[in-house]
């Protein structure tokens, strides 16, 4: 038997076939284009992103029995608002999980609604990339495309859409919307009061791993699959990463690398940072997860090296870091492109050097990209510590990880061994294992990842490294608060 896994990324979607021993198949990738219409706003066409499935899928399963395929699950980037009117079209580009226009909707949730209210609401508080402040913002700029809006969705539910039929979410997913009460896993009525919509505007909810239909006759013959095909809800692209990982049941942890970074720590039990620096959300296993996430991390990494020096030669360039230099750089770096969510949410904040000499390397200079991601991500690693979470160890995912080096200063940064898993395939696989257990390979998904995950690779931090680093840490979280008062001034 085959099952299809979707990751609905940022700058493309990934199609993975994979088999009922876990084995990777195929793999498709289809890109599509991200605009930014002003400075910090951040929009794309979901039209784009069913074309990539369209014609992916058949590309998928070129020299494949297309019968024997008996599921499909999607893992996407979270938060983003797609916008359906009465006819179910698309309403407007679909404003993005690193979109930063809604300062003044985020100021007015959490300082005039307040903090604690919204916390007892949905177990967070507002972040800029977050649904609700997107929808509060739609309302007050454009009032006649809000007024049309019959459903709200999140964008791997408008893929199931289109796949089943079905106006559907999963509580992972639904999480980042700001209008899930997390711990009793229901819509918040006081959140849509709030935001002006209904119950019946939003979709219907599922676990991650339930069936959410089968394919519609129309889309089954365009995309060469049976109608008999399950697809489940599926997940968060964080939540579908931590399952893709094994990161699941009490105690497990994942960070992932990708265009954002996240640390991922999942629960059995619900619980709430009471600071609110670290997200509270449901996870795809049925139980929950605390999470931080930057929303600048190995796409850091791709704005220095392609657009600053002007090259795609990323090991090569990492070549350059010497081991002799790791934990001994002069120079940091803010990895605050996008602004920030986690722990400071901040939406002005900005990326920026710090340290520079007239001896200073490009060399150096990548150094501290590298670094500065892996101090941003410790930022929300140490809010857990605080916490008693224990984390001895973590998995690691993501675009990022396939670099040594990066592995290396992240494992030292944080002191801990890091995980690669045999199979890496990011939110893809995940989606992959939770339409195994929606077809009934599995009977559950911790049960899947049991069979279906090994750790391939590990990193050990070195004693005398970590010491180095954490020196270099301490100076690192002074940057920020020196410079936060200057980033509203120079926007």
């Amino acid at each position: 038997m085959l099952y299809i896994g979707i990751d609905l990324g940022t700058s493309a979607c990934k199609l993975l076939l994979v088999d009922e021993e876990g084995q990777v198949r195929n793999t498709v990738t289809k890109e599509y284009p991200l605009s930014f219409p002003r400075p910090g706003w951040s929009e794309q066409d979901p039209a784009h992103w069913w074309a990539a499935v369209q014609s992916g899928v058949p590309e998928l399963l070129t020299g494949f029995d297309a019968s024997e395929v008996k599921g499909i699950g999607a893992g996407g980037q979270m938060h983003g608002l797609v916008a359906l009117d009465g006819t179910d079209h698309v309403l407007r580009p679909a404003i993005l999980w690193n979109d930063g226009r809604t300062a003044k909707e985020v100021d007015y949730l959490n300082e005039t609604v307040g903090r604690e209210k919204l916390s007892g609401y949905t177990a967070n508080i507002a972040f800029a990339g977050f649904t609700a402040p997107k929808l509060l913002w739609m309302r007050e700029n454009e009032p006649d495309l809000f007024a049309k809006i019959e459903k709200i969705m999140l964008p791997k539910d408008y893929l199931v859409y289109r796949l089943t039929g079905v106006h559907a979410t999963d509580y992972s997913d639904a999480s980042g919307m700001l209008l899930l009460d997390v711990e009793h896993r229901r819509w918040s009525k006081e959140m849509c009061g709030i935001c002006g919509v209904t119950e019946k505007q939003l979709p219907k909810l599922f676990e991650s791993w339930e069936p959410v239909g089968t394919l519609r006759s129309d889309v089954a013959k365009t995309i060469g699959l049976p109608e008999s095909v399950v697809v489940c809800a599926g997940a968060g692209d964080n939540a579908a990463a931590a399952v893709g990982t094994g990161t699941v049941g009490a105690g497990g942890c994942n960070i992932s690398l990708g265009t954002s970074g996240t640390i991922f720590i999942s629960s059995e039990k619900f619980g709430v940072d009471p600071n609110n620096a670290l997200h509270s959300f449901a996870h795809a296993d049925g139980g929950y997860h605390l999470m931080g996430c930057m929303l600048s991390a190995a796409s850091c990494n791709k704005w220095w090296q392609d657009e600053i020096i002007g090259t795609t030669d990323y090991k090569g360039e990492e070549a350059k870091i010497t081991p002799c230099k790791l934990g001994r750089n002069h120079v940091y770096f803010l990895p605050y492109l996008m602004g920030e969510r986690s722990p400071i949410n901040d939406t002005n904040a900005r990326g920026c050097f710090i340290g520079m000499t007239m001896d200073t390397t490009r060399a150096d200079m990548l150094q501290a990209v590298l670094e500065g991601v892996a101090f941003a991500i410790r930022d929300s690693f140490e809010v857990a510590k605080s916490l008693g979470v224990s984390i001895p160890r973590s998995n690691i995912c993501g675009g990022g990880s396939r670099s040594p080096l990066w592995k290396t200063i992240m494992s030292n940064v944080l002191g801990i061994p890091l995980d690669t898993v045999a199979t890496e395939q990011g939110p893809g696989y995940g989606g992959a294992i939770l339409a195994m257990v929606a077809a009934g390979r599995f009977p559950s998904v911790q049960a899947a990842c049991r069979e279906l995950v090994s750790v391939a690779d590990t990193v050990e931090p070195d004693l005398a490294l970590t010491a180095l680093y954490e020196v270099c840490y301490r100076q690192f979280q002074r940057i920020y608060p020196a410079c936060k008062a200057l980033f509203p001034q120079i926007q």
